[in-house]
């Protein structure tokens, strides 16, 4: 499967703390986060990556190579002025070909699904949507029933919000839609493509995603981002082996009943904490001692699975 990573922003906002570096380039817990997006990538599938470059290309040429040490190929396309986000994967056209792309920002972290994400598409695009409790940095995306999409809100102010739906910048697009993107001029997906698709009639879904994200392009969103992965809230790409996540909650005891109640009839194991194990693999859930949080550890798909479950039990309680 194909990807493309846009790696082309200057982030001017995270100056005074990035020495010059491409926000894609700023480290997490040590490591670049483009180097993270690519373990991302790899873990679910992606095994061709385009990444596009106009400020400081080298630096992320230096750190990425062919691909060949993170098990991918990696192409480059350079931007000699910016082309807009529509713009920058449209020069991407000759490498994405017939098939869907996924597309991922170089500058937000998550461990999102995305195998799960790029199997969901139809036509047209699926937007990878994250609720956010302050969503008016972002743009949010209005939806049906059905996860149709039928508006979008560029950073509005309280009064206009709607809903807490934000776009994550990850999309899966069908190629035929890169055909309306004019060649070498700026274009933006938000402001140009997806309403023009609205107008058309193009199919443009909407599919919330399970998991952390996080738009790293201010100083303490990227700090928080860092704190995040130590506490166990983002799960870092590129570690091998088991998954930690931390689960805030108002009272770890009842969610903790409930999980029991519901995971019973499973043969989950309640001797120390609670214990999955099935053929997505094993996961052991336990209340952290020091704050109203559950822990969870375990094989990557048995996690995501039973957090999906305590996230469900703890929004209905």
């Amino acid at each position: 499967m194909k990807a493309v990573i846009l790696s082309g922003g200057e982030g001017t906002r995270l100056r005074e703390i990035s020495g010059g570096l491409p926000k894609p380039m700023m480290p997490l817990m040590g490591t670049p986060l483009i180097l993270r997006t690519v373990s991302l990538l790899r873990e679910n599938g992606f095994d061709e990556i385009c990444v596009t470059l106009h400020y400081a290309p080298e630096r992320i040429r230096e750190v990425l190579g062919s691909g060949e040490s993170s098990g991918v190929r990696i192409e480059y396309r350079l931007e000699e002025k910016p082309l807009g986000t529509a713009g920058a994967v449209a020069n991407c056209r000759d490498f994405i070909g017939a098939e869907p792309v996924l597309i991922m920002s170089g500058d937000s972290a998550c461990d999102f699904d995305l195998a799960e994400l790029y199997r969901s598409h139809d036509a047209g695009v699926t937007i990878a949507l994250a609720c956010h409790a302050e969503p008016l940095s972002y743009g949010l995306v209005l939806t049906d029933k059905t996860g149709r999409v039928t508006g979008f809100l560029e950073k509005p102010a309280w009064e206009q919000v709607v809903t807490d739906r934000v776009s994550t910048g990850i999309y899966v697009l069908s190629p035929d839609v890169l055909d309306r993107v004019p060649p070498g001029e700026k274009y933006d997906f938000a402001k140009d493509l997806f309403p023009r698709l609205l107008e058309e009639g193009v199919p443009v879904t909407g599919k919330v995603m399970e998991g952390y994200w996080c738009d790293i392009g201010t100083p303490r969103a990227y700090f928080q981002c860092n704190l995040d992965a130590l506490d166990g809230l983002y799960r870092l790409p590129g570690r091998n082996g088991n998954v930690r996540r931390v689960i805030p909650c108002r009272d770890r005891a009842r969610l903790m009943r409930v999980m029991s109640e519901t995971l019973a009839e499973f043969g989950a194991d309640m001797t120390d904490g609670l214990t999955i194990a099935n053929e997505t693999g094993r996961a052991h859930l336990a209340p952290l001692p020091d704050r109203a949080a559950l822990v969870l550890e375990g094989d990557p798909a048995a996690v995501r699975a039973m957090e999906a479950l305590a996230n469900r039990l703890e929004q209905d309680a």
